[in-house]
């Protein structure tokens, strides 16, 4: 099982749309995966079509960490059901192709967001993913700062992806997060590694975002991942009805689809071999 964190230190840069993509990809190739929703905005909730009905959210699974029976309180995505013509097989107990579940987001998770977690509660997520060994990744949505619950997030992790725009604000946070990931593997989690770096939102026929990202490339090398993830138009309308992307009508939503496959398998490490590279993964040679 692989932990990778979705990071991003600014807000609005796209980090939900980014996991919510990676999962969509690991749903297609058949990998059975849990997203933990832990921004307490709860988008990726929403954007995974959820429909809870007495389980735990992730706030109050954290509240008692140890006594949280994961397995009994994620919730199936509503993708499940279009990716197998509308039989869901629920949770993580279902076929290995039909599994993508949720541990539920919720304003809840706002208690933890603090800066002064002790090395108790950043071991609280830790404890609640004890309990998901039947999943080959966890995606762990973050919220956009660098407070208690991305930090308890990263504890629990064995990667941290970053999402950025090529832009001044966005490329300059990136560096700091770069740093902080460095400062929390000495203190923290001796096992914590960069995955890379997303770009994200990019637009193609901007002179401003091809500097930008020339300028990333000269940062950060080979930690900026391939392919990078354009601007797309219809992303909205694709998260408000609660559908994949890989299930979304339309040649933009296609593109979208094939390279978040292709991203999902740089960001994994992963060769083409076995189910990643029935999605038409490869590996990204330049990975550390």
């Amino acid at each position: 099982m692989q932990v990778v964190s979705i990071s991003s230190l600014k807000g609005g840069v796209g980090k939900t749309s980014v996991t919510t993509g990676l999962a969509s990809a690991a749903l297609a190739a058949g990998i059975p995966t849990l997203v933990v929703d832990l921004d307490p905005h709860a988008d990726a909730s929403t954007a995974l079509g959820v429909r809870p009905d007495e389980q735990l959210d992730i706030g109050r699974m954290l509240k008692s960490p140890r006594r949280a029976r994961l397995a009994d309180n994620v919730v199936p995505s509503g993708w499940v059901e279009h990716s197998n013509g509308g039989s869901s097989h629920g949770s993580s107990s279902g076929t290995a192709g039909s599994v993508l579940d949720v541990a539920i987001g919720s304003a809840y998770t706002g208690i933890y967001d603090r800066p002064d977690l002790g090395r108790r509660d950043l071991r609280r997520l830790s404890a609640v993913l004890a309990g998901a060994g039947d999943y080959e990744l966890v995606l762990i949505d973050c919220p956009p700062s660098l407070n208690g619950l991305t930090r308890m997030a990263w504890s629990a992790s064995d990667k941290v992806a970053l999402v950025a725009e090529p832009g001044l604000f966005s490329v300059a946070g990136t560096e700091r997060t770069m740093r902080a990931i460095q400062l929390f593997r000495q203190e923290f989690a001796p096992g914590l590694s960069p995955a890379g770096i997303v770009a994200n939102r990019v637009r193609t026929g901007s002179s401003e975002h091809s500097f930008r990202l020339a300028e990333m490339q000269s940062m950060f090398g080979e930690l900026l991942l391939t392919p990078h993830i354009p601007e797309q138009a219809n992303w909205q309308q694709i998260q408000g009805a609660a559908h994949s992307v890989h299930h979304w009508p339309g040649d933009s939503a296609k593109n979208a689809a094939a390279l978040f496959d292709t991203l999902l398998g740089n960001l994994m490490g992963t060769g083409a071999t076995g189910e990643l590279a029935a999605a038409g993964m490869v590996r990204n040679r330049s990975q550390r």
